[in-house]
């Protein structure tokens, strides 16, 4: 047997029968579908985590903006009360409905929504502690998620003092608002929102209509139920994901998804503006943050263009039912607020990212060798320093 033979005939032993491959096709298209499956159950555990703060804390949310009187008051009350609902978007309303019924003026509306952005992160922290099993992956999943933190904070670092003396977002905002008074927009419907909200409201129903609970036990008791599914989800898609996402599955994802980034904002913006949520754009790179699959330079612009992307969301459902009236200004004026605010924020801390991205990186180091200071971090930032603020004001 000459080399050409061996060579052939060790080619064909070498490839698999066809009844081989067919089980591996199976098997691929098996895991797809748990991790479809898995996928489903971790944004259906967002969506009820949200709905359950919203039933004990929205009331105090509610409360809390219509006391402030002061922005530095306002800015903590944004953190706090989305830090409570976990939900920008609420947020947002809520502002928009004080404005527009004159319990809030426009110019404390604006530090409210500073601190609304940096309230919506915490849903990223939440899903970091999927990973706090295994130090590595909690460490790259931590950074992943505080990086969002830390570049809101930032932004609120630089752009509140310059808000507070010379109003520039107030006044960009009203001269965008004046442009756009006769604009009008288009209804947007989330298709992820008409896939989840259905079986959301079925669990709902079933804890207040069937089970007769209060709203604060239902509240209690769907964010037990979101936190125990959104646990139990990541663990196993994590896995799916790292068996499902070989070499090539990674290089199609940084060749194309994460390939610079400008893509990367441009996905994060596309992605939030589909799903109208920014936590949940956020939530879904943090599993590939901890499984090593995208870097955090390469989340870092991702974010970023999540930050436009809820801002646009809003932003079209206010110029839909624009009128010249008033309160029909006030949204579109709010919503170009918090536009021009991520846009300054990504002006100054794009080009200045290696800030955001160590302060990141620092705090996953302390928070992977001792879960305390990812716990105080939380806690401290959401809820213990805004609170003292709020109480010594």
């Amino acid at each position: 047997m000459d080399s050409t033979e061996r060579r052939s005939f060790g080619e064909q032993a070498a490839r698999p029968p066809n009844g081989g491959s067919k089980k591996s096709n199976r098997t691929l298209a098996a895991r797809i579908l748990v991790a479809i499956g898995l996928l489903y159950i971790f944004l259906l555990s967002i969506e009820m985590m949200g709905c359950g703060f919203k039933l004990f804390g929205g009331k105090f949310a509610d409360a809390l903006m219509q006391s402030c009187s002061d922005p530095v008051v306002g800015l903590f009350i944004g953190i706090l009360a989305t830090g409570l609902i976990q939900s920008s978007s609420t947020t947002t309303s809520l502002i928009v409905g004080f404005v527009g019924g004159g319990v809030l003026t426009f110019e404390l509306a604006i530090p409210m929504l500073m601190g609304a952005n940096v309230g919506t992160t915490i849903t990223n922290i939440l899903v970091s502690f999927g990973f706090v099993t295994r130090k590595e992956d909690f460490r790259r999943a931590f950074a992943g998620a505080t990086v969002h933190d830390f570049f809101n904070l930032c932004s609120v670092a630089v752009l509140f003092p310059i808000e507070i003396r010379f109003h520039l977002i107030r006044n960009m905002a009203l001269y965008l608002g004046e442009m756009f008074r006769h604009v009008g927009g288009v209804e947007f419907a989330s298709p992820l929102k008409t896939a989840i909200k259905p079986v959301s409201n079925m669990i709902l129903m079933l804890l207040k209509d069937v089970l007769g609970l209060g709203n604060m036990t239902t509240g209690i008791l769907l964010v037990c139920i979101s936190l125990c599914a959104l646990f139990f989800a990541l663990i196993f898609l994590v896995k799916t994901l790292r068996a499902l996402i070989v070499e090539r599955a990674e290089q199609f994802i940084n060749r194309y998804l994460f390939r610079n980034d400008f893509t990367a904002i441009l996905l994060g913006v596309a992605l939030t503006v589909a799903v109208q949520s920014s936590s949940v754009t956020t939530s879904l790179v943090v599993p590939l943050v901890a499984a090593g699959v995208v870097t955090l330079r390469q989340c870092y612009p991702f974010t970023l263009g999540a930050n436009v992307g809820t801002t646009c969301t809003a932003l079209l459902a206010s110029l839909a039912t624009v009128t010249a009236a008033e309160n029909g200004m006030v949204g579109v004026d709010t919503a170009f607020a918090h536009l021009l605010f991520n846009l300054l924020g990504i002006a100054i801390f794009y080009p200045l990212k290696a800030i955001p991205i160590w302060l990141a990186e620092r705090l996953a180091d302390l928070a992977a060798e001792s879960k305390r200071w990812a716990v105080v971090f939380v806690l401290a930032v959401f809820f213990g320093f805004p609170l003292l603020i709020i109480l010594l004001s």
